[in-house]
Formats: structure tokens, C-alpha cells, sequence
């Protein structure tokens, strides 16, 4: 059984190799109970890979994946997966265009793509009260094809909450949302994750100006390498998000929101 006081994820030297190429190198990462995740970095950095090691897809060539207090390679994986819940634009297009956002939240449950059979009354009635729970309860006739990006993205939501998980990936969620609706979708996930017993968010992306107030915490990714990780404050400067990006680049912030900007010219920032 998992210890109740066990981190949410611990990492520990965590190393994945495909043919002769090293995609994540060393990864050590602690996720504490309470805390709310970012992982930033830019493309090819190893941020999918280290999503696809934590939903078990990926097996480590060496180190160690603790999740929920179980060890990768000792407990069963697939009753584990159902615990974390993912988003992520891939996802978004791999459901049905005739099927009900009532169906592709009960889907959640079994973590599955495409209801078997027909849906269970109590899973219909347990469904109806997460599409309520996110604002989305006029929407659960409505069939896939016929919802916005925006509506898309929060049946997701719902979906990956159906299964009452521990642990809530957002891969990329924004990708595809115009600004408006990118907009509201992170004004959600910020009230998601301030309510009591919310899921542990982590949010993986390479935009900054999506990480809200909710997120404590940052990793920096670069090159399949920890750049850095801590407190949100300490990782979210000038110098850090110049290493990462590579860039010559400026952080800037308004109302407890980031974005960068390009520097002119001149050299890091400090």
C-alpha cells in the first residue's frame, strides 16, 4: 500500500534511451502533496518523454519513477495510469465527431477511447455532475463535432476528473485555443486547482505567459537535463528563461502573469 505522506512523483536519476539516442538525462524531481507544477522548456527539451515516462509509456533505461507512493516496475501500471488524468491536444483529436460530451467524460472512467456498451445509469448520473462541475452541463447531448476548441478542451477536463485522479497532466492544453478562449480555459484551471482536495496540477508547456498564480513551482527543462527546479519565484527570472529558451530574452510581469520579450540587444539578463 502507498504511503499517505508519499511524494505525489519522485524521480530519481531517471534516464530514457532510444536507440542510441539519450532523450532524458539524470531527471531527478520531487512533487510534493500541495504543490502545483510547471514543467517549462522549449521544443525538444525531453517534455513529452518525461510525460509519457509518468503515464507509463515509456520505460526508464535507468533510474527510478515512484508515483503515488508505487515504484515503476513493481506495481501494477495500468490500475496506477487511471489515478493521473491527462489533457492534452492529441487527445482532443482522437474523440469521436458523433460522440456526446456526456459519453466522452464517462470515457475518463475506464481510460479508455470509445465507450464499450451502453453507458451505466450511475455512470450517466456521476458524468452529469462533473460536466456541472465545470461549468459544461448544457453541453452533455451535444456531440463532439459540433463543440468549440474551448468547449473541447473542458469536456477534457471533465473527463480526465471522472476518474477521480491524484494527479492532473496538461500537455500543451492551450495549443489550437484562440486567445479568448485560452483565456478563460486558464481562468478554470487556476479556480481547479484552488479547491480543496483538487488534483495535483502540472502543466507542461514552453508558453510562460500560461503559467497563472495557482502553479508553485517550476522545472526547467533543457537538452533532456534538469536546467533548474524550485519555488515559481525563484525559477521565473530573466537569466533562467534565457537559459532555457536559449534566447536573449526578458521576463516581464503584469497582475501575477509572465511573458518575454525579445531584448533588443545587449548581453543576458540578469
Amino acid at each position: 500500500m502507498p504511503k499517505p505522506d508519499a511524494p505525489v512523483i519522485e524521480l530519481s536519476n531517471l534516464t530514457i534511451r532510444r536507440d542510441e539516442t539519450t532523450i532524458l538525462r539524470n531527471i531527478n524531481w520531487r512533487v510534493n502533496r500541495g504543490e502545483h507544477w510547471v514543467v517549462l522548456g522549449g521544443n525538444g527539451s525531453g517534455k513529452t518523454t518525461l510525460l509519457s515516462a509518468l503515464t507509463g509509456y515509456f520505460a526508464p533505461t535507468k533510474g527510478e519513477i515512484d508515483l503515488l507512493g508505487e515504484r515503476y516496475g513493481e506495481a501494477h501500471w495500468p490500475t496506477l495510469r487511471r489515478k493521473i488524468g491527462l489533457v492534452s491536444s492529441s487527445l482532443r483529436q482522437m474523440m469521436a465527431d458523433d460522440e456526446s460530451a456526456l459519453i466522452s467524460v464517462i470515457t475518463g472512467k475506464y481510460a479508455m477511447i470509445d465507450l464499450w456498451g451502453r453507458p451505466k445509469p450511475a455512470d450517466c448520473a456521476e458524468a452529469r455532475k462533473v460536466l456541472r462541475r465545470i461549468r459544461c452541463g448544457h453541453l452533455a447531448d451535444r456531440p463532439w463535432a459540433v463543440l468549440s476548441q474551448g468547449e473541447r478542451q473542458r469536456v477534457l477536463i471533465g473527463r480526465a476528473l471522472m476518474a477521480k485522479p491524484e494527479v492532473l497532466l496538461l500537455d500543451e492544453p492551450c495549443a489550437g485555443l484562440d486567445p479568448a478562449a485560452r483565456e478563460n480555459f486558464l481562468k478554470f484551471i487556476d479556480e481547479l486547482g484552488q479547491v480543496k482536495n483538487a488534483p495535483t496540477l502540472i502543466l507542461v508547456t514552453h508558453h510562460v505567459e500560461e503559467i497563472t498564480p495557482v502553479y508553485s513551482h517550476a522545472l526547467l527543462l533543457r537538452d533532456g537535463r534538469v536546467l533548474d527546479s524550485g519555488p515559481k519565484q525563484k525559477m521565473l527570472t530573466s537569466r533562467l528563461m534565457a537559459d532555457t529558451f536559449r534566447a536573449d530574452v526578458q521576463l516581464r510581469k503584469s497582475a501575477g502573469r509572465h511573458r518575454l520579450e525579445l531584448k533588443p540587444s545587449g548581453g543576458r539578463a540578469s
